[in-house]
């Protein structure tokens, strides 16, 4: 059956993914020799922050940074794989056994439903990657770069146990397996070109309803009103719909509150949990250890900490 599911499904589109990378790299290429050619015309009191630090460039990007982010993406390609093959099986289970009824594959509507579908459970899985600092921990590397550019997207996660989960109920309403990873695939591919500062705002109505480059700017900023804002992959409206839409007042300041300080691919991916690891072996009561694991990032033991409450607290980035 699992097999006659994906069969109905184009050759062409049983990897969007695969097929968009050539087209992943070309943009990159592209804007970072526009980056290049591009004076900063900006005052020398503009260039560094209030901790002296330098400010990247709008739109620019540093060698360093942007090969651990393409390093990063390369490790995913691999890891995804690995973790969409086991929630295949899953899926397909759940699919057979446990669907009330099975839509069928070859319709166009059970595609738009799919899409839609794995756009709705993204939103609350992303959410949930923001609130959850176990969660967080697979999330943040996404978050660790300074700069915004169209590398910065493919500084994936090498951990989508999340996503598996929170997707299950698509095979359990009867979508079909191989269309929940379609609409994955689609809504990855979308969200690559959101991550420019190349484009300013769209048409209005453009802006009402899908992600943009501007909604996801302020979800990468670290700055106190931006933080956990605009978790939408494809449409905005479900973050218009549950009250966590922010729009862009000024430029974000990109990057975690707290910067890992390393271009290390391997530590970006694992700093957060031996972070964790450290807090829990430290934590004296069995309370504290597990909402060092289970509470929002930022999370201490003398701390109630609300979801406006904790727009200032460290540790994390919007997303």
């Amino acid at each position: 059956m699992l097999h006659d599911l994906w069969q109905a499904v184009p050759e062409p589109l049983h990897d969007p993914v695969a097929l968009a990378v050539p087209f992943f790299v070309l943009f990159v290429a592209i804007e970072a020799l526009a980056a290049r050619m591009l004076e900063d015309e900006r005052p020398v009191a503009e260039r560094t922050g209030p901790d002296g630090r330098a400010l990247p460039l709008p739109g620019g990007y540093l060698t360093r940074d942007a090969a651990a982010s393409i390093s990063m993406g390369a490790v995913s390609v691999l890891t995804m794989t690995l973790w969409k093959l086991g929630a295949l099986g899953l899926y397909a289970v759940v699919f057979a056994y446990l669907a009330p009824w099975q839509l069928p594959a070859d319709a166009w509507w059970t595609w738009a439903l799919a899409i839609l579908g794995v756009d709705f459970f993204f939103y609350w899985a992303h959410r949930v990657a923001h609130r959850v600092r176990l969660v967080w921990a697979t999330h943040q590397s996404h978050h660790s770069s300074e700069y915004f550019n169209f590398s910065t997207a493919l500084r994936q996660k090498w951990n989508n146990s999340a996503e598996i989960v929170f997707w299950l109920p698509l095979p359990l309403l009867g979508v079909p397996p191989a269309l929940v990873f379609l609409g994955f695939s689609v809504s990855l591919v979308y969200q690559f070109f959101v991550h420019t500062e190349r484009v300013g705002t769209l048409w209005r109505p453009v802006e009402l309803v899908l992600n943009t480059p501007s909604h996801h700017r302020v979800h990468h900023g670290s700055d106190p009103e931006y933080l956990d804002r605009n978790y939408g992959g494809i449409l905005i409206v479900w973050d218009r719909l549950f009250g966590t839409f922010q729009p862009e007042l000024h430029r974000p300041t990109y990057g975690l509150t707290v910067p890992v300080g390393t271009f290390n691919p391997l530590r970006l991916q694992t700093h957060e949990y031996a972070a964790i690891a450290r807090d829990v072996r430290a934590a004296p009561t069995w309370r504290d250890k597990l909402g060092y694991v289970f509470g929002p990032p930022g999370w201490r033991p003398d701390m109630v900490v609300t979801e406006p409450e904790r727009q200032g607290a460290p540790e994390i980035a919007g997303a």
